[in-house]
């Protein structure tokens, strides 16, 4: 906030601008009248500083601050004109090119998911500035009105969520000031903190109870899904070629998302997945009664590949309401396969090669209260062992 000073009973202007700052003396002796007058000039003052729309050589065109100000404007436009340059392409424009490029090296999904979030997002935002003009406030900016978007059931989006619709605008910025040649405001920008993955397995009696309710066309579908771990896009996308009944393996190289057949998303994913006898006995049924012909193992009707969200909403939930379970995701069929590995005691490194991650780092992040060891604090399993001579 600006003060009235006195010096050599001169009255003297002292404010901030730009961080710095700034006195200018005055030829008005100290009197009411011009202290007054004075007062009003610096809140005048104050309030196009405010604004942005002060003019320090209107006021103190003799002020050797006046020309050290001028000079940090002249320079201040100069960068403006750089940024907003016309070999600087608009954020739409640069958008779409940099979307065309990437579509022969993305999945159909990941295509359809990054366009989507761009169309809904990212271009009604910033679709007409000029990307070299985007500027950190304004991320920050975004990502904050972001969270106060209405999400599915009535709730907010979720950080995860969040930074999937971020990650595209941190990429398209970056890219464009490598080509561009200018700086990327995309500095220390931290992703959101996200929440640890939402687990809620079923039991081996739930499991059970699901399978008596589930439409008998289904069965066989649901218990693979239960016992082997896969996700949707792999077990809708699985083949008759890569199950081995003989050898009780399943081979996954496939995965089917949005009806495009593709390879997986890692080295890790591709795998071979060890049957029990239940998925043995389920396929081999469902063998007898499938469209041999057909190269994939599960198909509709119409012999076409299973629709993931069409299974979800006529087979999934219904028979959940059906048995009277708790309604969650599909996905859980997959947290189930993993924790009920871990509950029965096989070794972590054996189930992430089943789950196709290359380590046992995600496994303990994700399933930890389900590993034995970690979730006993009675110290019986140690007390055991030292009683066994060091044998386990």
């Amino acid at each position: 906030m600006g003060v009235l000073n006195v010096r050599n009973g001169k009255l003297v202007l002292q404010f901030r601008y730009k961080g710095q700052r700034c006195r200018e003396h005055t030829q008005l002796v100290n009197n009411a009248v011009n202290t007054k007058r004075l007062e009003n000039l610096l809140k005048r003052i104050e309030a196009e500083i405010v604004l942005d729309s002060f003019d320090y050589k209107k006021y103190f065109p003799q002020s050797k601050a006046a020309k050290r100000f001028e000079e940090i404007k002249h320079r201040e436009g100069s960068a403006k004109a750089y940024f907003n340059a016309p070999d600087s392409p608009r954020f739409e424009e640069f958008a779409q090119t940099w979307l065309a490029e990437m579509k022969v090296e993305w999945s159909k999904g990941h295509y359809e998911d990054v366009e989507g979030v761009l169309n809904k997002y990212l271009l009604p935002t910033f679709g007409n500035k000029k990307i070299s003009a985007i500027n950190k406030g304004q991320i920050l900016q975004f990502r904050s009105i972001l969270a106060k978007v209405p999400g599915r059931k009535g709730s907010f989006l979720s950080p995860s969520r969040i930074n999937h619709i971020m990650t595209p605008l941190r990429v398209l910025l970056n890219e464009a000031a490598d080509r561009y040649d200018f700086t990327s405001p995309w500095k220390n920008i931290k992703a959101l903190k996200v929440g640890r993955t939402e687990v809620d397995p079923f039991s081996v009696a739930e499991v059970n109870h699901f399978l008596s309710e589930v439409p008998n066309n289904f069965r066989s579908y649901y218990i693979t899904r239960f016992f082997t771990g896969l996700r949707t896009g792999e077990i809708d996308g699985l083949m008759w070629d890569d199950v081995d009944l003989t050898n009780k393996t399943i081979t996954v190289r496939k995965s089917l998302v949005r009806g495009e057949l593709s390879g997986l998303k890692t080295e890790g994913s591709y795998r071979v997945i060890s049957l029990t006898d239940s998925v043995v006995d389920a396929l081999k049924t469902h063998k007898q009664t499938a469209y041999l012909k057909d190269k994939y193992v599960f198909t509709n009707a119409k012999r076409k590949p299973l629709n993931y969200a069409v299974v979800s909403r006529t087979i999934w939930y219904p028979t959940l309401k059906k048995a009277k379970l708790r309604a969650r995701n599909p996905y859980q069929t997959r947290h189930t396969f993993a924790t009920l590995l871990l509950a029965s005691g096989e070794s972590p490194e054996w189930i992430a090669n089943q789950m196709g991650h290359t380590t046992t780092t995600m496994l303990f992040r994700v399933y930890s209260r389900y590993v034995p060891n970690l979730t006993r604090q009675d110290g019986s399993a140690f007390a055991a062992f030292l009683n066994n001579g060091g044998q386990l």
